[in-house]
């Protein structure tokens, strides 16, 4: 983040639009003991999906980015129109064998077992400014990840982004770039 800009406050949001008003959160899900939290109430809602949308756009914008990175699927759903509200192009991260032509791919470690993201090999230019964005960030193993594969791919990472952040799971010490939430749960 530039210098001379104080962050942006968590829950930060117009006084007339409460964004975890919009989010629902289901218990046991995927499994018992989850509680998991569904930003599809939000994304149904066209008003407040375009408050959330113009919310990301005012935390994103002093970063001043070429352009945004969005994680499958959910990251796609909030960096696609993010992307048009900013002007900026929108490169999709991927799991594999998603994308066509040559692939640039990073594996990393999950609770049980691994994972891997992919991005198209031309889909990044050296020095480009690449903002990520998911829905949430919960232990941040995908998110760290997302920010590995598009510095590899040449790009500098201003900032992370989520609707959400879970801060009792501490993802975000994970991250190897400055971390930014519209909305955060501490449970």
């Amino acid at each position: 983040m530039p210098d001379n800009l104080p962050p942006p406050a968590v829950d930060s949001a117009p006084a007339a639009f409460d964004l975890k008003a919009h989010i629902r959160a289901v218990p046991d899900f995927p499994k018992p003991g989850i509680l998991f939290y569904d930003i599809c109430t939000l994304l149904r809602d066209g008003p407040a999906f375009h408050s959330a949308i113009q919310m990301l756009a005012e935390l994103v914008r002093p970063y001043k980015p070429t352009a945004l990175a969005g994680i499958e699927s959910r990251g796609f759903v909030l960096a696609a129109p993010l992307a048009l509200e900013l002007g900026l192009g929108f490169i999709l991260l991927r799991k594999p064998r998603k994308l066509p032509g040559a692939t640039i791919g990073y594996n990393y470690a999950l609770e049980y077992g691994t994972d891997r993201l992919e991005i198209q090999a031309d889909a990044v230019r050296k020095g480009d400014r690449v903002v990520l964005l998911d829905d949430l960030l919960a232990t941040g193993g995908t998110m760290a990840a997302g920010i590995r594969l598009l510095k590899e791919a040449g790009a500098e990472v201003p900032l992370a982004a989520a609707m959400i952040e879970l801060t009792f799971l501490n993802g975000r010490t994970r991250l190897d770039a400055p971390f930014q939430a519209l909305a955060s749960y501490d449970s």
